[in-house]
């Protein structure tokens, strides 16, 4: 009866571990607001996930729409990378960030050699 016990509760430890081990749920669309080195800007994130590969568009105010590649989900952790450009020049702004909960995502994102952001996106329902 002890023995039964004990495999018992480590089966929901276990169960328990591995909930928090798969990967977030970032399917579906995003958006965020904030300041940046060229003024207030706002986008619209739509994020597809098959297995651990992400894709999708990002589409800001002053960069348009562009879609997403080498796009990953490891967990709660994310990152992807936007090729656009900003008054015709081509710009490359690599974004990683981890889902906090099922509405909300912080990222962190390198604007080329410009410098670094750090945003908030939400779940838009």
């Amino acid at each position: 009866m002890r023995r039964h016990r004990l495999v018992t509760v480590s089966a929901i430890v276990l169960v328990v571990l591995l909930a928090g081990v798969r990967a977030a749920d970032v399917t579906g669309t995003w958006s965020a607001t904030f300041d940046s080195q060229v003024g207030q800007q706002q986008y619209t994130y739509q994020f597809t996930v098959q297995g651990s590969e992400l894709t999708g568009t990002a589409k800001g105010s002053l960069t348009g729409e562009a879609k997403i590649a080498d796009g990953k989900v490891d967990g709660q952790k994310i990152s992807f990378v936007e090729n656009t450009s900003f008054m015709e020049v081509p710009l490359r702004i690599e974004y990683s960030g981890t889902m906090t909960s099922a509405d909300e995502i912080k990222l962190s994102r390198k604007v080329g050699d410009v410098g670094t952001e750090e945003l908030v996106a939400k779940r838009v329902k």
